[in-house]
């Protein structure tokens, strides 16, 4: 057929992110042929535009915090100025290493780094430049792309991309959406001192989470200086000079129109899409769902035969850390004789890089009564104030849920958000994920202090 059908490719990668590294890398190592494609930086919107610069800026911001305490530990800092060109330097330098560190590893590991970008021509034959490719496996792992909406003006506000391009740090900020970009984003650069309004279109942020996590986090916010504009969306966004003026409108009968005037950054975060962009997929008569991610079964298989997808392209927990495990668990099934190979969806921990940090695994409050009903389950609840805070003038709370199941108290759901929850949470998702009960829970040693000990006392 071509060239480069000749070389009998046993798996073609198209994304050269997370979940298409993860599954490309283990395939090779059990002895397939392997190509990826990837026409921007490898390792995806994680490494590049995502959790890893954003977690540096979490640091960043998280030190700000710190100083406010200084004094209160007895430290005199009289002159503490912020440079963002420093720290972006320093960001963007690591993200790089990370880049060159995934071409070294597709090298070591054999697999042919093609790149450039893919276009489907058929179910199996893929153009890249002028050159056509073929495989006996095709796995589509192209990742989403961020929502910008079609209101006027909309082209003044940038998206996360923009945010990691951002030359210093924007006096007065306007972060439009309630999901975890939005408020991580707003966090961060609130705690850096920008000016921030975080405008989102019902009653609070992180709807999806467990009441007391969302609820929580609404309060830390406000109490941190975030103005929250509620039940409102962007009407228009009107320039003048250097500044912007963002028109909002009602979005329900509780919310009033309003405008936040002098604006120097708007963001937008209200969702991401399928990226899918230029890349063909009608040719191949893959079906996507309502929302334009790809439809695959509980294998990762397309519906059409020797085609798969997988990570955020797919739609389902749009997290690295899945994507990646997920393309190894495929990569086994096609190449390690493990039929029934597939990625359990259930019990995924995720942790929210919000100030304070959230940590949650399981199902929230309303999900579990909805699924057994409230009289089948039994809540245990913490709040407190972290000892970090004992002496210190500037306070936040941490928020501790149980989520047990009768008759034997098998704990299912567990949401926390505080100072450490973020790394709190990894060793309690274990537990979870083995089945653990509140007896489990209980008969473990408290560590003492800390907060983590709160989850094993309990009561």
């Amino acid at each position: 057929m071509s060239k480069a059908a000749a070389k009998g490719l046993d798996y073609l990668v198209i994304g050269g992110g997370s979940g298409g590294l993860g599954s490309a890398r283990r395939a090779a190592l059990l002895g397939a042929k392997v190509a990826i494609v990837e026409h921007g930086r490898l390792g995806g919107t994680c490494v590049n535009v995502g959790c890893v610069p954003k977690k540096v800026m979490f640091y960043t911001s998280s030190h700000m915090e710190y100083i406010h305490d200084h004094a209160d530990y007895g430290f005199t800092v009289s002159d503490a100025k912020f440079n963002w060109g420093t720290i972006k330097k320093a960001r963007d330098d690591y993200v790089k290493r990370l880049n060159d560190i995934y071409f070294a590893n597709l090298q070591k590991d054999a697999v042919e780094y093609i790149k450039g970008h893919a276009t489907f021509t058929g179910p199996h034959e893929v153009k890249v430049g002028d050159k056509t490719y073929t495989a006996e496996h095709i796995l589509i792992a192209t990742g989403t792309k961020p929502i910008i909406p079609k209101v006027p003006g909309h082209e003044y506000g940038i998206t996360s991309d923009g945010f990691f391009e951002l030359e210093d740090l924007p006096k007065k900020v306007a972060v439009v959406g309630s999901g975890y970009i939005a408020v991580e984003l707003a966090g961060i650069l609130n705690s850096l001192g920008s000016e921030v309004s975080l405008v989102v279109r019902y009653h609070k942020c992180l709807r999806s989470f467990d009441d007391v996590l969302s609820d929580s986090l609404m309060e830390e916010m406000t109490n941190a200086g975030i103005k929250v504009v509620k039940f409102s969306t962007v009407e228009k966004v009107e320039k003048a000079g250097e500044t912007l003026t963002v028109s909002l409108a009602a979005n329900t009968e509780q919310g009033v129109a309003s405008v936040i005037p002098g604006v120097n950054c708007l963001l937008w975060a209200i969702g991401r899409d399928s990226n899918l962009v230029d890349l063909g997929i009608d040719k191949t008569g893959v079906v996507l769902d309502r929302k334009g991610f790809v439809t695959v079964d509980p294998y990762q298989n397309t519906n059409i035969q020797n085609m798969y997808a997988l990570g955020d392209v797919a739609g389902n927990k749009l997290l690295t850390p899945v994507a990646i495990a997920a393309g190894r668990k495929l990569a086994h099934r096609l190449f390690d004789n493990q039929p029934e190979s597939k990625m359990n969806y259930d019990d995924i921990p995720t942790v929210v890089f919000s100030h304070p940090p959230i940590g949650t695994v399981g199902l929230s409050q309303a999900e579990a009564e909805k699924k057994y009903g409230a009289d089948k389950l039994k809540i245990y609840r913490s709040s407190f104030t972290p000892m970090y805070h004992a002496i210190t003038k500037r306070k936040t709370k941490c928020h501790m849920k149980l989520i047990c199941l009768l008759p034997n108290e098998k704990v299912i759901g567990l949401h926390m958000i505080g100072l450490g929850c973020d790394e709190i949470l990894q060793g309690f998702g274990v537990a979870i994920k083995m089945g653990a009960t509140k007896a489990d829970f209980d008969s473990c040693c408290a560590i003492h202090p800390t907060s983590g000990e709160e989850l094993v006392t309990l009561r």
